[in-house]
């Protein structure tokens, strides 16, 4: 009862640290003093921003900082899982740079804006076009694995580049030299040795080609028309798709199917290789696959863990908060309510034992505990899939995501005897 107690103690007061104090420049964060301003994890109007920010730098400045200046390798805590299945460990350095960059695409996007975020910004953009050089450049000593025959992975944190790449081109790809872009575009040609495999693989082949496509370069139709043709093949009803020939209750459509599905059919529309209405579908279908994100956050900000990758945190909500960026909520879901029940999800997920001492994220859910969770291709650079829910930091801080009041959630309605809108099945 006494170690629940501090536990909670220290929770709060990092809660309170992170929602209030201002944006300082980097390793000044941390020093500038706890503040127990607020007791509850409730109500954070008009700061919530400032805390989404702040816990952003904390996530994404360890694996910045050290790319840009070809320290990754070097310092990067590399942490497996208990049950790892001994792949090269340096599959996770691309899984980092990654997972890290499609969460944090959005927000790069926005216009410079000379304020303390606009400035950090900045900083981290600075620091992630570097990264990305170093990436694919054979005299830095953070060039990326990119794979082979016998290693697949590389396949699947390329997408996640490729992901951020169609997420903000005028921000990440074009700002970069052409020698870079060369070198890219030669390093996701290779990976087409690598045979996806039978489940949402096949969307990591098809989103590296569909970016080839919108750079009008030659790309594989078959690699992206085979990921299509089997994804709405394994459609299951209701907004869910299968992971593959046999349904598994996990978090796999909010990871990676719903919204990879999407962005590649956008692509393929644009280029006019594929229907408008095929596209129309599946974002029918994403806008329903979200209202059930959004019901299955508790009154406390707590949410369903549920089948593999659980250690992927709050990356589970991508479809959500990608809905909110379009701003295409469904119609029952106000943004406030989602801004809100993220807002307390981020506070129970992120206390300060769930990064290590140097800052970076810890294998497992809440805290440092929870290492028995991770799966056997779980490292450390897997855990930066969580960055996805910070896709809506891409709405400016005008937008009503961010500027409305403190909005209840569904499951804060229906628990706490308020009207709250019923839910049926959807049958496209």
């Amino acid at each position: 009862m006494a170690n629940d107690s501090i536990q909670r103690r220290k929770f709060i007061r990092w809660s309170s640290l992170l929602s209030l104090t201002s944006i300082l420049p980097s390793g000044n964060l941390w020093a500038a003093g706890e503040r127990e301003l607020f007791k509850s994890n409730d109500h954070f109007e008009g700061s919530d921003r400032a805390y989404w920010v702040a816990l952003l730098e904390k996530i994404a400045a360890p694996v910045l900082d050290n790319m840009s200046r070809g320290m990754l390798r070097k310092n990067m805590v590399m942490e497996v899982s208990p049950a790892w299945d001994n792949r090269d460990k340096t599959v996770g350095y691309m899984e980092a740079i990654g997972r890290l960059l499609a969460g944090m695409a959005p927000w790069f996007a926005l216009p410079y804006e000379d304020t303390k975020e606009g400035r950090l910004r900045k900083r981290l953009h600075d620091q992630a076009l570097q990264s990305l050089a170093n990436g694919v450049n054979p005299e830095s000593p953070d060039l990326l694995n990119w794979g082979n025959v016998h290693l697949a992975q590389p396949l699947v944190d390329a997408a996640f580049i490729a992901q951020a790449f169609l997420a903000a081109p005028q921000a990440l790809w074009e700002p970069l030299d052409t020698v870079t872009k060369t070198r890219f575009i030669h390093a996701f040609k290779s990976l087409r040795q690598i045979k996806p495999g039978n489940n949402n693989w096949v969307l990591f082949a098809a989103i590296i080609e569909s970016f080839l496509l919108s750079l009008g370069e030659e790309f594989d139709a078959e690699r992206i028309d085979t990921a299509i043709d089997k994804i709405l093949h394994w459609y299951v009803g209701d907004g869910w798709y299968s992971d593959g020939p046999v349904f598994a209750m996990d978090h796999y459509n909010g990871y990676v199917i719903q919204p990879m599905l999407v962005e590649v059919l956008k692509v393929n529309v644009a280029k006019g290789r594929h229907k408008q209405e095929v596209f129309d579908l599946t974002y029918k279908r994403m806008q329903r696959y979200a209202s059930f994100l959004e019901r299955c956050i508790s009154p406390e900000g707590t949410y369903l863990v549920v089948g593999r990758s659980s250690t992927y945190r709050a990356g589970t909500f991508q479809p959500l908060v990608k809905l909110a960026l379009d701003n295409h909520l469904p119609e029952e879901i106000e943004p406030a309510q989602v801004r809100c029940a993220l807002t307390a999800v981020l506070k129970n997920l992120f206390i300060p034992a769930t990064f290590t001492k140097e800052g970076w994220l810890q294998l497992g859910l809440v805290g440092d505990r929870q290492q028995d969770l991770a799966d056997s291709y779980s490292n450390t650079g897997s855990m930066y899939l969580t960055s996805f829910v910070f896709m809506a930091l891409g709405l400016p801080g005008t937008h009503e995501f961010w500027s409305k009041p403190f909005a209840e959630w569904t499951q804060r309605k229906a628990w706490s005897g308020k009207p709250f809108n019923r839910d049926h099945a959807v049958k496209y």
